[in-house]
């Protein structure tokens, strides 16, 4: 049975709501960032800009990058542990290449996972967030942080 250890503790809580709502935004934002642009221009007909910044206005652009590429460093560091930093970085990149891998399957085949170019580039964004996340881990030991 799943048994989670929610602290109680104020500051140890509010560690632990805080590693939450990174892991939710980042999954969020990745997911986004794995929609199609065809899809966005279809979706934002009237928007401009819509097929290279999707939902998000022009100016926010680089606020967005920064966010996926910070995040799991973010949460990285905030992991007691190497073990929760490594699930932490990579479980929003994991969810969203998971959804998106669906909705291309029903879209190109149920072989699409399995193509090799495809399996490289899922890898890849895995590797990268993991080791962001380590980073963000190796920083907190480095400086000391308990």
């Amino acid at each position: 049975m799943l048994h989670l250890n929610i602290p109680q503790a104020g500051k140890e809580r509010n560690l632990f709501l805080l590693t939450i709502g990174l892991l939710v935004l980042e999954t969020l934002l990745v997911t986004l960032a794995l929609v199609p642009a065809q899809l966005w221009t279809r979706i934002l007909p009237q928007a401009p800009n819509a097929a290279l910044d999707g939902p998000f206005p022009p100016m926010l652009a680089p606020v967005i990058t920064t966010l996926i590429y910070i995040t799991p460093t973010i949460l990285g560091f905030l992991s007691r542990n190497w073990q929760r930093a490594l699930l932490y970085a990579t479980l929003p990149a994991w969810i969203g290449l998971g959804l998106f891998v669906i909705a291309a399957t029903l879209k190109v085949g149920v072989f699409y996972l399995v193509s090799p170019d495809h399996v490289t580039a899922n890898v890849s964004v895995l590797e990268l967030f993991a080791a962001l996340g380590a980073i963000g881990w190796l920083g907190r030991h480095l400086l000391k942080i308990q």
